[in-house]
């Protein structure tokens, strides 16, 4: 059975390929019109391409609405369900004393064990006058200065 079932399939198959693409006779066909043909053949390859995408498109948005609907399911399943959290601004003496208790008396500084950095001065370039340098390396002089210096 299973073999008469693959055979089935195959001749399906070949019936499908036959119907949907007919045979090519390029026999006696001029230039001009084999160039038609190969633009007729690029056409439908271009039109089939597109569906392929779209269809694509479709399954795998298919597939991530069900990915979320099955997760919405478990969650509905479940009996321990996550609350939404939100953000708490709590200084940090709030939060000893209620992590501890009546046993937080004491108000902790903890910015005062912090090493304090001294920043360096950076050191500042004089500034000249623009004037002066545009001057000096004007004319044949200046020009002569840049040479040798690149040397």
């Amino acid at each position: 059975m299973l073999q008469e079932e693959k055979e089935q399939k195959i001749q399906e198959r070949e019936a499908a390929l036959a119907d949907r693409v007919p045979l090519l006779s390029m026999s006696g066909l001029s230039v001009q019109e084999l160039l038609d043909l190969c633009k007729d053949l690029y056409h439908k390859i271009d039109v089939v391409d597109d569906e392929r995408y779209d269809i694509g498109l479709k399954v795998s948005k298919n597939d991530f609405e069900m990915d979320n609907m099955n997760l919405k399911i478990i969650e509905i399943q479940s009996k321990f369900k996550k609350p939404t959290l939100k953000r708490v601004k709590i200084s940090a003496e709030a939060m000893l004393s209620v992590l501890l208790g009546s046993k937080h008396k004491e108000t902790i500084d903890f910015k005062a064990n912090l090493k304090t950095v001294k920043k360096e001065e950076e050191k500042k370039e004089e500034v000249t006058d623009w004037r002066k340098n545009v001057e000096s390396m004007s004319g044949m002089e200046g020009r002569k200065k840049l040479f040798n210096a690149g040397q």
